[in-house]
């Protein structure tokens, strides 16, 4: 039976963040917190390839307490179990302290033979997880995965293809591999109500520091972040351009000759 992860993530929603201009904070307060959506992707593809060729889903994520809601949002759709890595030794970690954090508690689950990852998560959009993950899983990774055409299970290969710039490259890989996942063939899924209620009771386990055996809390949280983000601030935006259509190409011209004259540019 095909082992699967899949890690997922609970983000603010950026569409109704604001941001303070004094101190440059994000204000959180009053946001809302959703699945990340190319995570939802990650996980209708992990689906599919369950029902195709069967296996277990184990989800994963890291964050507080509240972060359990989009786990239930995740097992709805057809996930088996899921695992919340909880605590604040953990909190303020970069894109290097978190992998190692997720995939030391997920080495405590069981050894996986597919990772699915959204290519990119909505707060950050580094794209650094899944490589970094991949490395630490010791796995082989295929990024922009657009589509699993067929898995040989026996002989632990998979065939995938991977969106490029200039076309389509189809692969041959052998597991473990990590994929980030493009939503071209996975789009998200919308539990049934069956799902709603079998999810709202299902068990979800909690990972603290204490429970990682090994665990060098000198790589999780703040110590183990290298990355330090002093000030943000939002972009300066330029003035407002202007369309000029007099009517015909001799008027426009005169027009914008006019205001380049006014203006000093010519």
């Amino acid at each position: 039976m095909l082992k699967i992860l899949v890690c997922v993530k609970q983000v603010p929603d950026v569409d109704q963040m604001r941001m303070d201009p004094e101190t440059g904070n994000l204000i959180r307060e009053g946001v809302p917190a959703i699945l990340n959506p190319l995570d939802a992707n990650a996980v209708s593809a992990a689906v599919k390839v369950k029902e195709t060729y069967g296996g277990e889903i184990t989800l994963i994520t890291m964050g507080p307490p509240a972060a359990e809601a989009v786990l239930r949002e995740c097992l709805a759709v057809g996930a088996d179990k899921a695992v919340l890595v909880t605590d604040r030794a953990f909190g303020n970690a970069d894109t290097l302290a978190t992998s190692y954090s997720i995939v030391s508690a997920a080495n405590t689950l069981d050894k996986f033979d597919l990772v699915f990852c959204g290519k990119e998560t909505l707060d950050g959009a580094t794209g650094q997880m899944g490589a970094q993950l991949a490395e630490r899983f010791d796995a082989a990774q295929i990024t922009s995965a657009s589509l699993i055409s067929e898995i040989d299970a026996a002989n632990r290969k998979l065939v995938v293809e991977r969106e490029l710039e200039t076309g389509v490259e189809t692969l041959e890989v052998t597991m473990p591999c990590l994929f980030t996942m493009e939503k071209t063939h996975y789009p998200v899924r919308i539990p049934n109500l069956k799902g709603k209620l079998a999810a709202r009771k299902a068990p979800v386990s909690k990972i603290t520091a204490d429970d990682i055996p090994g665990l060098d809390r000198n790589r999780i949280g703040d110590p183990g972040s290298p990355t330090k983000v002093p000030r943000t601030f939002p972009p300066v935006m330029p003035e407002p351009g202007v369309i000029l259509d007099e009517g015909n190409v001799e008027a426009t011209v005169g027009k914008l000759v006019a205001i380049l004259t006014a203006d000093g540019s010519i």
